[in-house]
């Protein structure tokens, strides 16, 4: 009696903090939006968003989502004031000191609303890659447009976000380190049996340095300080993307080659750009977590864990087709990686809030089986409705960012991509010294983002 009045109590306490947005299939609208993207039909995927968020007060995935429709579809004025709502929100939850009370509640809804119910009924905060990777793609969109002056304040502001995230999860860490000593908790991911532990251990997730460091940002961040002939900061991000991914070629080049002549007058130093994929699906899977009541009672609780599911409608590639010839592509960044190595390192703290749940569940199993000794079990029965992991994440955001640096005659140029059978080869127009070409494919398609972009009627005229 006393576990469901203080669950009453709790679940009241919660809706009044968090609305009804809470109770979202967030998965499910995004599956929804992203069927919509893999027809080309964007219109429809930007009308499926302003349907799934009805209430007046947004929230920071709307403006994620939003932001990267409105990019693929080259309205870029837009996209930025999307994105920059959304950079708005999260600076401002980071500049935030709570007042004393507030901390107390923050406190209350933080620990007692994940541990005993989920996070999803808190606010989305997003996770430290988005948050990286929003101003990553912000820098993207102003440098598709020729505007490194833009692009050079979004690449600051990066910079100093991994910065307050590094301080962040050291505090972090160590904060759940104490409660797990406290809880006495000692369970490994590696111990949940039935989750799919390898795909949190594979080489490409062990090997990233964290899980929001991009080594694209910081090769991005030197091309355009070289662009803009701040050479000491453009070395500085290309030896950043060298620590973060060694031993690629492609990214040590630039460092050696920063104090070679510059382009010839006809010619540009371009960079091309190709995000493909879409970041990961987080889904809901039980995992039966055993709690040990007394010396004589041991009840199992089946209790949610987030598993990630990486996009695999996009075909992989590795090349691009230049004025019909082949050129390589360097794969730099997997978003997918970065939130697999998210979700790893959030494990401690994800267990134990999953334990303390497990607890909960037993104790009041125990107690049902004390008042019902005909229908005693050593397994949870009952049907928790609130039971289930976050499933929200920023669906949108590209997967894989690949990339070709090369010296181009200024005019025009035809680029294709191999997946992209569903789209024509798209003509750019080269013009300045420096230059990105920023193209984004799924599925069958291909979407070319920038001020570059010749519209095959101006292609045809321009060649009789």
């Amino acid at each position: 009696m006393r576990h469901c009045l203080l669950f009453s109590l709790l679940l009241g306490a919660i809706l009044q903090l968090s609305g009804c947005a809470a109770y979202r299939n967030y998965d499910l609208e995004m599956q929804q939006t992203n069927d919509q993207l893999m027809t080309g039909n964007l219109d429809n995927a930007l009308y499926l968003i302003e349907q799934h968020n009805p209430w007046e007060s947004k929230d920071l995935l709307y403006y994620f989502e939003k932001g990267a429709v409105l990019s693929l579809g080259n309205a870029l004025p837009e996209s930025q004031m999307a994105w920059r709502s959304a950079d708005q929100m999260i600076v401002q939850r980071e500049e935030v000191v709570p007042s004393a009370p507030m901390k107390l509640l923050n406190r209350f809804n933080r620990e007692m609303g994940i541990m005993l119910v989920n996070n999803k009924l808190q606010r989305y905060d997003g996770y430290d890659y988005e948050k990286v990777m929003l101003t990553t793609q912000m820098a993207l969109n102003q440098l598709a447009v020729n505007d490194y002056d833009g692009a050079r304040a979004d690449i600051k502001k990066t910079h100093e976000r991994e910065t307050l995230i590094a301080s962040q999860r050291e505090r972090q860490y160590e904060a759940v380190e104490e409660q797990a000593k406290a809880q006495g908790s000692r369970i490994h991911y590696k111990d949940l049996q039935g989750y799919p532990v390898t795909t949190l251990d594979a080489p490409s997730v062990i090997e990233l340095k964290n899980g929001y460091q991009s080594a694209f940002s910081h090769y991005l961040a030197g091309f355009s300080y070289e662009a803009l002939g701040e050479r000491a900061l453009a070395a500085a991000g290309y030896r950043q993307a060298i620590e973060l991914r060694p031993n690629i070629p492609f990214l040590e080049q630039p460092l050696r080659e920063l104090d070679k002549p510059p382009a010839k007058a006809d010619e540009s130093d371009v960079l091309i750009v190709v995000q493909s994929g879409l970041a990961p699906a987080r889904v809901s899977v039980k995992v039966p977590i055993p709690v040990r009541l007394n010396d004589q009672l041991v009840i199992v609780a089946p209790i949610s864990f987030p598993v990630l599911v990486p996009d695999t409608v996009t075909p992989p590639f590795d090349h691009l087709v230049l004025d019909g010839r082949k050129r390589p592509l360097t794969a730099i960044n997997s978003v997918a990686d970065m939130a697999m190595r998210t979700l790893r390192d959030d494990m401690p703290a994800i267990i134990s809030a999953a334990m303390f749940r497990a607890n909960m569940a037993a104790i009041g199993q125990a107690d049902e089986n004390q008042r019902n000794p005909a229908k005693a079990s050593l397994v949870v029965i009952r049907e928790d409705p609130f039971e289930e992991a976050d499933t929200r994440t920023w669906r949108t955001l590209p997967d894989r960012t690949l990339v070709a640096r090369l010296r181009l005659k200024k005019g025009r140029h035809t680029i294709s991509v191999p997946n992209a059978v569903r789209t024509a080869a798209i003509t750019v127009n080269i013009d300045h010294d420096h230059q990105v070409i920023n193209l984004r494919a799924f599925a069958e398609l291909a979407f070319y983002i920038g001020n570059a972009y010749v519209p095959p009627a101006a292609s045809v005229s321009a060649s009789k």
